[in-house]
C-alpha cells in the first residue's frame, strides 16, 4: 500500500531585479526537480535580477536532495551575479545547514521573532560560541612512540 505524499507548491513573484520563490511542503528527491528548474527560469530570463529569495517558511522538510538543490541553485545564482537568500528558514532547516557547514552560502532575512531565532540556534544564546567539538585529551603512562633511525 503506497501512501499518499505531502503535496509541494512553489509560487514565483518576479520583480524586476528581485524575485521571491515561496516553498511549501517537502523539498526532497520527487520534488527538488521543480524547484531547480523554477529558479533556473528566473535566473535566465531576467538579466537585471539581483536578488533571488527562496522564502522556507511552509517548508516541512528538505532531506539531501533538498540540501544539494540548494546548494546547486546556489552555484547558478553566482554564475549570474545573483545573490540567493534563504528566508524564514525553520529551526529543522537552519540546524541541517550548520551541521552540514553550508549556511555562509545563503544570506539571510532576520526573523523578528526572538523564540524562532532561539529555536533554530537549539536554545542557545546570542552569545559566540565555537561550534567544534571539545578536544579531548588522551594521557597515557606509556612514553610516547619514538621511531628508529
Amino acid at each position: 500500500m503506497t501512501l499518499p505524499r505531502p503535496s509541494f507548491a512553489l509560487t514565483v513573484e518576479p520583480g524586476p531585479d528581485t524575485a521571491h520563490l515561496r516553498l511549501t511542503g517537502e523539498l526532497d528527491y520527487d520534488t527538488c526537480a521543480e524547484l531547480t528548474r523554477r529558479a533556473g527560469t528566473c535566473l535566465a530570463e531576467n538579466p537585471r535580477l539581483r536578488e533571488l529569495h527562496l522564502d522556507c517558511a511552509h517548508l516541512t522538510l528538505c532531506d539531501s536532495m533538498g540540501l544539494s538543490t540548494l546548494i546547486q541553485i546556489h552555484r547558478n545564482a553566482t554564475a549570474h551575479q545573483v545573490r540567493l537568500h534563504l528566508d524564514n528558514a525553520p529551526p529543522f532547516l537552519e540546524r541541517l545547514l550548520a551541521i552540514t557547514g553550508t549556511r555562509r552560502l545563503f544570506a539571510q532575512v532576520q526573523v523578528q521573532d526572538q523564540s524562532h531565532q532561539a529555536q533554530a540556534r537549539g536554545g542557545q544564546t546570542d552569545e559566540p560560541h565555537d561550534e567544534r567539538p571539545p578536544v579531548r585529551k588522551q594521557f597515557s603512562s606509556t612514553p610516547p612512540h619514538t621511531p628508529c633511525l
